[in-house]
């Protein structure tokens, strides 16, 4: 596999394991139980996701979970999904990722509202 997508997810690994760790008072072999299947899913995750994807497919989805983590987890869920029911039959090129990205992307478009509001001065004087 690639070693930089691989020393970014160790990366994420030691920052999650972080924030969990703070307020977690769980037996030692119970919580060293719970970080192995955890890491053992993951890694059968990425291993399935090696296999659906391209290269360049992996490049970029690397790439937008560095900005965007929970968006391209979603990515990887509907991908897999859609190979564990038979609707991807070869390899995932980065043009066919993008437009799934598109896809998702107009299905989840959150709509901005910036509302301006001005506050009055005591000292000024409306009259």
């Amino acid at each position: 596999a690639d070693p930089e997508l691989e020393a970014i997810r160790q990366r994420r690994m030691q920052e999650l394991m972080g924030r969990r760790g703070v307020g977690n008072q769980q037996n030692p072999e119970q919580e060293k139980a719970q970080d192995d299947a955890k890491r053992e899913a993951e890694e059968r995750r990425q291993m399935m996701l090696s296999q659906i994807l391209s290269a360049e497919a992996r490049e970029r989805l690397a790439r937008i979970a560095l900005v965007k983590p929970e968006k391209a987890r979603g990515v990887e869920d509907v991908i897999l999904r859609a190979a564990q029911m038979g609707q991807i039959t070869e390899k995932v090129s980065e043009e066919r990722l993008i437009s799934l990205l598109e896809q998702i992307n107009t299905q989840t478009a959150r709509q901005t509202k910036v509302t301006i509001q001005r506050r009055r001065s005591v000292l000024e004087d409306d009259d």
